[in-house]
C-alpha cells in the first residue's frame, strides 16, 4: 500500500467517525426542547455542509494521480481540521 492509499484510508476513517458523531448530535437534537431544537438543527446543517465539502475533497484526492495527490492533501487536512473543530465545538454546546 502506498502513501496515498494509507492517507486515504486514514481520512475516510476519520470522516466516518465524524459522521457518526454528527448522527449522535442529531439524535440529541431530536430529543431537545422545541426552542433548542431549531438552534441545534441549524448547527447540524452547518456541520453537514462542512462534511459534504470534506467528502468532496476526499473524492478528488482519491481520483488524483500519484503525483497530484500531495497538492490536494493540504486542502483535505484543512477541511478535516475545520470540520473536526466544529464538531467538537457543537458537541460542547449540546451538553
Amino acid at each position: 500500500m502506498n502513501r496515498k492509499e494509507v492517507y486515504q484510508k486514514k481520512i475516510q476513517s476519520q470522516l466516518d467517525e465524524l459522521n457518526a458523531e454528527i448522527d449522535k448530535l442529531k439524535a440529541k437534537a431530536d430529543g431537545a426542547e422545541a426552542d433548542a431544537q431549531l438552534e441545534y438543527y441549524k448547527q447540524i446543517e452547518e456541520l453537514r455542509a462542512m462534511q459534504e465539502s470534506a467528502n468532496d475533497k476526499a473524492a478528488k484526492l482519491k481520483e488524483a494521480n500519484d503525483d497530484a495527490w500531495e497538492d490536494l492533501k493540504a486542502g483535505m487536512d484543512s477541511a478535516w481540521n475545520s470540520l473536526s473543530n466544529s464538531v467538537k465545538s457543537t458537541r460542547s454546546k449540546f451538553k
